[in-house]
């Protein structure tokens, strides 16, 4: 969302220098415009799990007006958190300048948006496999040398983006802000028959929403609301705003986030039904989003956080502020771009701030703290367990929530709610069970432990000799990549494991230990060595995802 120079922009039809599983380069009177690369094991170098594992969070007491006494202060905290992977983002020329912008989640891939600050025009799209979310995999990947990427969606075969170039330097682009239609198969794009390309007002397209035949882009300052055709992008319908940063539907209406004034809510027509003004200081050239909840808009407002607004009235419920973690400077500009809700929490992208968490608590919502995840958080979606940051030079994010199943609180409904100290030590002759869902610093079992839940654990769990056991029904995550940590089980130790237990580090069976996987659907996740002494028992069926045993 800037202006700058950049190079020639792709012309309607293209010329394919190299084959379509390999790198391929499009080129327009020798100016390089688009750079494709569908080859697995080139894209396979962006996924990285250095930082995978347990997350810790840092919690708001200033925000959430909790003081922390303490004889609490090592009690173990909610919402068990951990990292997935991180995507790099995309280089080129052997530099890495991108910034992941968008995300958008559907099915069994994430697309990714990327652009690039400062003035220059340079952009591209990913295509992640999710489907198993242990091993997410790019499996496309196409840059723009000449073109800002700022939003993009998948509907029906095709990836809608959005995004800036400069037009005063292109052959073909009447304005500087674009929408592309991009054929996707199987997760990997084809742009060998060429790609469909509309243009309208404004210094750079901000949003894209597709409705069944229908394509709605925002652009900002001077643009407009433009309605194309899926199939030929003739323009229906468009209405000019003074700019446009983002755009929701709820209940065949549009909302757009008007950084001049606030919230314009359009009919079908595109003529304002109503206006909720917002004095916020929505910034020049950012990101900012909008969205409903029931009856309730949700605004993204810069370095005032987050707005809700009742639709029903136009007032303003609430304010979410921005919390900050003590033990981290910020890492650039201090403000909210983004918003996802699942279910009862809410995930807010705060840029150098980073990646917050609050708890919809019904009527109103509260601050929790700030999850520990690196880059400038511009994006954020949440779909099912799972959250997707777009973060910056850190590229996509995938975190794992570890919410409890019904069916898990089912089966142990007669267990109490844990609600005790981190650092958990179960001594000998003692027989504990608890539920829940927890962060933990470290475990201790010498006697018998029953987990039936979702936790998470910093550092090393350790199972004693001879009488320790250690039975876990649910979630269980140690440690993580750039932090190892290990499960000891000690000479006469049980572990007992029914779920998804995954170590970023060591699993050390001592001689005489034993490890048990009750039913046939537990899974295992090992990105340390498993260390096998003498007389040690493995019983049981489970999936060795990283083929350690």
């Amino acid at each position: 969302m800037k202006k700058g120079i950049a190079l020639v922009f792709l012309c309607a039809f293209v010329f394919v220098l190299s084959c379509s599983d390999e790198t391929t380069i499009f080129a327009d009177e020798d100016q390089v415009n688009l750079v494709l690369e569908n080859d697995p094991i080139k894209l396979q170098g962006s996924l990285s799990f250095v930082n995978s594992g347990v997350l810790e969070i840092a919690e708001d007491q200033l925000n959430s007006n909790k003081r922390v006494s303490a004889a609490k202060a090592d009690i173990a905290g909610d919402h068990p958190i951990t990292l997935v992977a991180q995507i790099d983002p995309p280089s080129y020329g052997g530099s890495s300048f991108l910034t992941a912008s968008h995300v958008h989640v559907d099915g069994d891939y994430a697309y990714v948006s990327y652009n690039m600050a400062g003035e220059d025009y340079f952009g591209a799209i990913d295509i992640v496999n999710i489907l198993d979310p242990n091993n997410p995999a790019v499996t496309s990947r196409l840059l723009y040398t000449n073109a800002d990427i700022n939003a993009l969606q998948y509907s029906n075969g095709y990836v809608y983006a959005v995004g800036g170039l400069d037009a005063a330097q292109s052959f073909s682009a009447t304005s500087n802000s674009f929408v592309a239609k991009i054929e996707v198969n199987s997760g990997v794009m084809n742009v060998s028959s060429g790609i469909l390309y509309g243009y309208q007002p404004g210094d750079n397209a901000t949003d894209v929403h597709v409705d069944g035949n229908k394509v709605y882009v925002t652009s900002g300052k001077d643009g407009s609301i433009t309605v194309y055709d899926t199939k030929d992008f003739d323009v229906k319908h468009e209405e000019l705003f003074s700019d446009l940063r983002s755009l929701a539907f709820f209940d065949k209406r549009v909302a757009l986030l008007d950084a001049s004034m606030g919230i314009r809510i359009l009919d079908d027509k595109l003529k304002t039904e109503k206006e909720i003004p917002i004095a916020s200081d929505f910034g020049l050239y950012t990101k900012r989003t909008i969205d409903f909840v029931d009856d309730k808009i949700v605004v993204a407002e810069g370095s005032n956080g987050v707005g809700i607004y009742s639709y029903t009235s136009g007032n303003r419920i609430q304010y979410l502020p921005i919390s900050i973690d003590p033990n981290r400077a910020p890492g650039g500009d201090i403000v909210n771009n983004a918003v996802a809700i699942n279910k009862d929490i809410i995930m807010m992208a705060n840029g150098g701030a980073g990646l917050s968490l609050s708890e919809d608590l019904g009527t109103v919502a509260q601050p929790y703290g700030v999850i520990q995840i690196n880059g400038s958080i511009n994006y954020v979606q949440t779909q099912g367990d799972y959250v997707f940051a777009a973060s910056g030079q850190q590229g996509l994010q995938i975190i794992k929530l570890n919410r409890l199943s019904q069916s898990l609180t089912t089966t142990c409904e007669s267990l109490p709610e844990y609600d005790g100290t981190s650092k958990l030590v179960i001594n000998e002759g003692q027989d504990i069970g608890f539920k829940g869902a927890k962060r933990f610093n470290s475990i201790k079992v010498s006697g018998s432990l029953l987990m039936c839940g979702s936790w998470t654990v910093v550092n090393d769990i350790d199972i004693k000799m001879d009488s320790g056991l250690l039975e876990m029904n649910g979630t269980l995550v140690v440690g993580r990549n750039n932090k190892k940590k290990e499960i000891n089980i000690e000479e006469g130790g049980v572990l007992r494991i029914e779920g998804n237990l995954t170590i970023y580090g060591d699993l050390n069976l001592k001689d005489g230990s034993t490890i048990e996987f009750i039913g046939t659907d537990s899974v295992v996740n090992i990105f340390g060595k498993v260390k096998i002494g003498n007389n040690v028992t493995i019983a049981g069926e489970f999936e060795d995802v990283q083929n350690k045993f």
